[in-house]
């Protein structure tokens, strides 16, 4: 069983790296939980987009340091109070090589902004900050940047790629969005938040009666279907590659 657990997880080794070097000149960035991003960030706010020019450092003409500047009009803040009151600027890379960020100036969109201060107390946002539409943001999201993320920045989420990915302790949650849906917007990132409980212990919580029974079995028998396809799987390229070699001799 071992031996098809490490096939399955050597093909998964491949195709990431595969992915890695196709385009070694894009902004990469790790895969992270909306609340792993509100945790980590310094600043987060909902704002509406007044206006951007181009600008650079005094000290330079090369380019690539040239930085967006975005006027903004704060309109809630979230994350940050010790840190600014009053946000009237975002800067962000001009290349998005260099993970900056588009953001729509000339309809006074709402976005959900985060990013981190500089020395000189600018904010800085980028392709691997929580940067979005207010209005793809879901109801749960929304309510969860109140109090819910902070509540629960002490635990940890530990994204699962393959099966078997089991926790490694009671301070965490396994985030599977990736694993069943192939998607890093699924249902645990627009719909929940891993906040700590009264035993200290971490687990999803949507908001309403805690429905942790019913999503932990479904989630039970989600992995033991993807465990079964990548062990069918396994046992079918080790099916080809004895068939292929028993032909060339």
């Amino acid at each position: 069983m071992s031996q098809q657990r490490g096939a399955c997880v050597g093909l998964a080794v491949v195709l990431f790296f595969l992915g890695l070097f196709s385009d070694v000149e894009s902004c990469s960035c790790q895969p992270a939980h909306p609340q792993q991003l509100f945790c980590s960030a310094e600043i987060v706010i909902r704002a509406k987009i007044s206006g951007e020019k181009i600008v650079s450092p005094s000290n330079s003409s090369s380019p690539y340091m040239k930085m967006i500047q975005y006027e903004i009009k704060m309109i809630k803040m979230f994350k940050g109070f010790h840190k600014a009151k009053d946000i009237q600027y975002v800067y962000t890379p001009v290349f998005s090589s260099l993970c900056g960020v588009k953001l729509d100036s000339n309809n006074k969109a709402g976005y959900l902004l985060s990013g981190s201060m500089w020395s000189d107390g600018r904010i800085s946002i980028g392709q691997c900050d929580l940067v979005e539409s207010w209005d793809n943001l879901s109801l749960s999201q929304k309510k969860n940047l109140n109090y819910r993320y902070q509540m629960g920045c002490e635990c940890r989420i530990n994204t699962c790629y393959s099966v078997p990915c089991a926790s490694t302790g009671d301070h965490e949650c396994l985030w599977t969005d990736w694993l069943l849906d192939n998607s890093l917007n699924g249902e645990q990132a627009r719909q929940y938040a891993c906040i700590r409980r009264s035993d200290s212990s971490c687990s999803w919580y949507r908001g309403g009666p805690p429905p942790e029974k019913d999503f932990q079995d479904s989630l039970t028998h989600e992995m033991r279907k993807k465990s079964l396809i990548c062990f069918t799987f396994s046992l079918f390229l080790l099916r080809f590659v004895f068939v292929t070699g028993q032909a060339e001799l």
